[in-house]
């Protein structure tokens, strides 16, 4: 038997074929957005440390993943079999299809989107909390679209695997590209020229839809569109910020009026059966800068973690500007309450060890990103202010550019910028230089000590000696999880503290 050319062309044609692969389209685009939208909540669910929802979401996906489509199809379609209310609905063989591809694919969604959290550092996140974004805001403006960004590739080639399935809908009697095939050469016998139709229609909407997503990645693309990056001339620079004044630092209205900043009471952190801080206290006043030193293990960064609420306090109170902002005590059945003033986490800048900047956004929306989310003001009024911070700490120049094409220490200026926009009264810095490189510590340190000059308040964790004795006004050595000192670089220069020698041994200042 000769195959029939005229006749598999002619099928190109056909208006049933185009009918149906409109069908197809419409089925294989809302099963994949409609999954791709729940498995994203299911994924978090998974991820969650309640058991109330990880537990049911893991139970979802083990059982769809397991469930084969087909039988899947068969049985939603025979609902109202049982349940005669469901017929209005389930006896359209579109929904029913497109429902039980949605009950499916979420299950494999939910999975795909998994790994694009888990890709995600947890520095992320922290920094959004440092700025005072709520769950919501941190999902929507730095998970969501850096998750997406990660699993984009894998959403894409489920979509195709989406539209090959749709084939299977056929069984439920839904006119689509397989089922007008089936029809046709049942009536002719021409099977191989009709299936060559057939696949011509499937490969058709396939390359569509691949072309889309492919644009779509190329547009999420951070390092394509860095590529476009221009460095700002100073002419640029001082245009769009001319009518913008930082403004003053905090401590000339605050300094020797007798009002505490910060104060940490007795603070206790355990992890696991490890007591890792032991009743630790201090007090900030304005204008104060406070260097924390130690060995590696002493508690510092756990401490100065609690002081913003980055981590969980297992007993203590933390107070700002005398009002209560973080307390915990033991429940004597479990983790201890905390209760904490969320207003205020935006009265307490940070700077990371790791930078934490968002990765998907330009150095200029990473400065813009909080105040727009508190609504401080207008993007337009607030571009001028940020811009006039990152001139403050040189990178101005580089307003458009992205993280990754930032050195570390360019990096963690920006970082420091992020924190001055929002007009902290304090700054908290953990161990700010520990990831640069040796010729970057200096521009770090510069800008730090250019605040310090400024009053700016600030608690710095840091293993830069020389610095620490240089610009802070009191020094505090913790040791095994308590403060064992804390006096001023000159009573501790000139006292005799054998636990601090080792410390002291390479100060030049």
């Amino acid at each position: 038997m000769n195959y029939d050319w005229r006749y598999a062309l002619g099928l190109l044609v056909n208006p049933d074929f185009w009918q149906a692969t409109w069908v197809v389209v419409q089925l294989s685009f809302l099963s994949w957005f409609l999954a791709a939208v729940l498995g994203f909540g299911l994924a978090l669910a998974k991820q969650s440390s309640w058991q109330i929802l990880s537990r049911p979401a893991r139970i979802y996906i083990w059982f769809f993943r397991s469930l084969p489509l087909l039988v899947l199809l068969i049985f939603i379609y025979s609902m109202p079999q049982v349940f005669p209310a469901l017929r209005p609905i389930l006896s359209n063989a579109f929904v029913a299809g497109l429902i039980a591809l949605v009950v499916s694919e979420t299950a494999y969604m939910a999975e795909i989107h998994r790994g694009g959290l888990l890709s995600i550092h947890k520095g992320q996140m922290e920094a959004g909390r440092a700025l005072g974004l709520g769950f919501v805001g941190i999902q929507r403006l730095i998970v969501i679209p850096q998750a997406i960004r990660v699993a984009l590739p894998a959403l894409a080639n489920e979509l195709v695997t989406i539209i090959k399935l749709t084939s299977l809908v056929s069984v439920i009697s839904l006119a689509e590209i397989l089922l007008v095939g089936q029809r046709l050469y049942t009536q002719n016998f021409l099977v191989l020229e009709t299936l060559t139709a057939v696949a011509f229609f499937y490969i058709l909407v396939v390359t569509v839809f691949d072309r889309g997503l492919t644009w779509l990645e190329r547009r999420a693309d951070v390092h394509r569109r860095g590529q476009k990056a221009q460095t700002l001339t100073a002419e640029e620079i001082a245009a769009r910020c001319s009518d913008v004044r930082l403004p003053p630092a905090a401590r000339t209205e605050r300094q020797d009026t007798g009002a505490i900043a910060l104060e940490a009471i007795d603070l206790h952190k355990t992890f696991g059966n490890l007591p890792v801080l032991k009743g630790v206290d201090l007090t900030v006043r304005p204008g104060e800068v406070i260097s924390i030193i130690g060995r590696s293990g002493s508690g510092k960064t756990t401490f100065i973690r609690l002081l913003n609420g980055l981590e969980r306090l297992d007993a203590g109170t933390v107070r700002l500007h005398g009002s209560p902002f973080i307390s915990a005590r033991p429940s004597g059945t479990g983790p201890s309450i905390v209760q904490e003033d969320h207003s205020l986490v935006r009265d307490v800048g940070m700077v990371f060890q790791s930078f934490n900047l968002f990765n998907h956004r330009t150095v200029l929306d990473n400065i813009l990103l909080a105040p727009l989310y508190h609504g401080i003001g207008k993007r337009k009024e607030l571009e001028g202010l940020a811009l006039r911070y990152l001139d403050k700490v040189g990178m101005a120049a580089h307003a458009n550019k992205y993280p990754h094409q930032l050195s570390g220490g360019q990096q963690q200026r920006v970082a420091i910028a992020r924190a001055l926009m929002m007009s902290p009264s304090i700054i908290l810095f953990d161990e700010p230089t520990s990831a640069l490189d040796p010729e970057t510590v200096g521009e770090v340190l510069g800008v730090i000590r250019s605040l310090a000059e400024e009053g700016v308040t600030m608690v710095i964790v840091t293993h830069e000696m020389n610095f620490a004795f240089e610009v802070s006004d009191r020094i505090v050595f913790m040791d095994a999880g308590k403060v064992v000192h804390d006096d001023t670089p000159e009573q501790l220069k000139s006292g005799d503290y054998p636990q601090l020698q080792p410390f002291l041994k390479n100060l030049t200042v």
